[in-house]
């Protein structure tokens, strides 16, 4: 069995600063990942205060690129100092992570469609390891390089692994609607659109109405829950929103 989860940057970082960790929150997370029996575990994280500060100040987006050399060096940086964070939080609790950078792996053709190589990530599987891979900058055809999210990658992962499993542990219990409350399971964008907002600090990747898109066009169920939902998911329950876009 295959899982995919992805730990949102509003939940291991402080999103409001600039490149601050929130030690509690990951902390908790990465004591959960731990304590859980997941085999064939592949972890995507977003970019929170570190990535999205700086796409933010350079205007990159998912949409927009840029040419500028200082500009994807300054994004995949930031990127690559919260990887090693995580990567190695996990490692010193005893999970066998290794970093895949994303920028390495991905592109975009000239209408945007995502190309994510999973050729390491597979081999890596296989021999015990747990990759990590994070929002990136990427190559983008007309573009330079645009920004891809962990929601993305969270997609084409799912995808090409054929996962199993699929889980967005976000800094909310799930897709809340007008009056806060969880909606326990989404069929399709239309219906949840009115509820659907971006991000409430600075997210170039679409905040929660991209990640609901996203999944609904995976081809199998996911999960997005928040923290305290974490280890029921890693137990193989549904917590939060589930998000099935495959119809009857």
């Amino acid at each position: 069995m295959t899982t995919v989860l992805k730990l949102g940057g509003s939940v291991i970082t402080e999103k409001e600063g600039v490149e601050k960790i929130h030690d509690p929150r990951l902390g908790k997370a990465v004591g959960m990942l731990a304590d859980a029996d997941v085999s064939r575990l592949v972890l995507v994280h977003g970019g929170g205060s570190f990535g999205h500060h700086h796409a933010s100040k350079y205007d990159v987006s998912t949409t927009d690129g840029t040419h500028d050399p200082d500009a994807v060096l300054d994004i995949h940086e930031a990127m690559k100092r919260l990887n090693e964070v995580v990567v190695h939080r996990l490692n010193k609790a005893g999970v066998p992570a290794v970093p895949v950078h994303t920028l390495s792996t991905a592109s975009r053709d000239a209408e945007g469609a995502l190309t994510l190589c999973t050729t390491a990530v597979e081999t890596l599987l296989a021999e015990g390891f747990v990759p990590v891979l994070h929002g990136d900058v990427i190559a983008h055809e007309g573009k330079g390089v645009t920004v891809v999210s962990g929601d993305e990658i969270v997609t084409a992962l799912a995808q090409s692994l054929d996962a199993d499993r699929v889980g967005i542990c976000s800094g909310v219990p799930g897709v809340l609607d007008e009056s806060k409350n969880v909606i326990t399971e989404i069929t399709d964008f239309e219906s949840v659109a009115p509820a659907l907002g971006g991000s409430e600090t600075t997210d170039v990747s679409g905040g929660m109405a991209q990640k609901v898109r996203e999944l609904l066009e995976l081809g199998a169920p996911a999960d997005i829950f928040g923290l305290d939902g974490l280890a029921a998911f890693l137990a193989g329950e549904a917590p939060g929103t589930r998000i099935d876009g495959r119809g009857d």
